[in-house]
């Protein structure tokens, strides 16, 4: 379909599909099997600029435009959603660096990360507050100069790998959520070390790992804006960044898509009208995902206020085309879609991770559902 892109947009994706078959696809399989952080990639990425798409102009980037993030995101996931995470995450942990932080922090840290000088995560997640973020049991309590933070993070993407956190804590338990801060920690501040690292059935090249802070020692000069506002800072950059995983769940539906078509062409299936059903319903399933993630990504960049509904349906709607694609490629190639050598074995085990991670699905209907029931003034009983 026709997306009326830029020119700059289509070069941007040119050049990600290029960088994506050329240099991630020959050892796609391997970084898999081992379970490697993609750190030559990483770095060939940031060469390319491909890291500076995530920060301002003003920071040495490109524009922080989430369209542009939402192409190189699909490119990227379309061969490997790994690989793909672990470069997204750049956008999720700089996203409220960019938005949130004061300019003393913008200018330390956001040039370093548009360079690759710096990678950078987000550290939410815990055993006990996951989709329930007003549950984190991580706290900072001020002292002197410094906030001393303590707790565990789980399930931290680019945990180990990253240079600088955005880590949430709480700063007054009796609050909740709005007792919930943000602060930016690096890697060495005393206290802060990492645990466990995470075997997983997907995306197994992007790293993660357990964050672990006693009596971590943060500078107060690291407080993301003011006490309390963490959560509403989550909130807003989950809006941001959740195109950019249903653009890796984009991907993945369409590397199947195409391994599938290849599949049965190969092996002379096209003209069975039961194949051919199942191809039109995954072209046209990838086609609304798409269109979904682009209009969102507008939406976000041309400063629409309150972008909560269309984030979320960009992210549950692709997300769930991923897992049901992946899924009736391997009904439709039979045993040999479970072998590795074709890869969309692959492709599913990635694609679950995409309907869980930054916010599960059942959230997103969530938030989808209490945004409508807002707009058109029904009350809650």
């Amino acid at each position: 379909m026709e997306y009326f892109l830029t020119d700059e947009e289509k070069a941007l994706k040119e050049r990600v599909r290029k960088i994506a078959e050329e240099i991630i696809l020959p050892v796609r399989d391997e970084l898999d099997k081992n379970a490697e952080f993609p750190r030559t990639i990483i770095e060939r990425m940031a060469k390319e600029g491909l890291l500076r798409i995530f920060i301002p102009k003003e920071y040495g980037g490109t524009g922080a435009k989430i369209m542009d993030m939402s192409i190189a995101c699909e490119e990227v996931g379309r061969v490997c959603a790994g690989v793909a995470t672990a470069y997204a995450v750049g956008a999720l942990g700089s996203g409220p660096i960019i938005y949130f932080a004061s300019e003393e922090q913008k200018k330390k840290y956001l040039p370093k990360i548009a360079s690759g000088e710096l990678y950078c995560a987000f550290g939410l997640t815990e055993a006990q507050a996951g989709s329930d973020v007003a549950n984190i049991q991580t706290t900072a309590r001020r002292e002197g100069d410094y906030y001393i933070l303590n707790g565990v993070k789980q399930f931290i993407s680019n945990g180990s790998i990253a240079d600088v956190y955005v880590v949430l804590a709480s700063t007054d338990k009796a609050r909740g959520a709005r007792g919930i801060s943000a602060f930016i920690v690096e890697k060495g501040m005393p206290g802060f070390d990492f645990g466990k690292h995470e075997n997983k059935l997907g995306i197994r090249t992007s790293t993660t790992t357990e964050l672990v802070f006693s009596d971590c020692k943060v500078p107060k000069e690291n407080l993301m804006g003011k006490e309390g506002l963490g959560f509403i800072y989550t909130m807003r950059n989950f809006d941001r960044a959740r195109p950019g995983v249903g653009a890796i769940g984009l991907g993945v539906a369409q590397g199947a898509y195409e391994a599938v078509l290849k599949f049965a062409a190969e092996k002379n299936l096209l003209g069975n009208q039961y194949i051919q059903r199942k191809i039109a319903d995954m072209a046209t399933e990838i086609e609304a995902a798409r269109s979904l993630i682009y209009a969102a990504a507008r939406s976000i960049d041309a400063g629409i206020k309150n972008t909560t509904k269309p984030a979320s349906f960009a992210k549950l709607f692709p997300s769930d085309i991923a897992m049901k694609t992946t899924l009736d490629a391997i009904e439709i190639m039979g045993p040999y879609g479970l072998l590795r050598e074709y890869n969309v074995e692959k492709m599913l085990r990635d694609a679950k991770i995409t309907q869980i991670y930054e916010g599960t699905n059942q959230i997103q209907r969530g938030q989808i559902a209490l945004e409508i029931i807002r707009e058109t003034g029904y009350k809650k009983e």
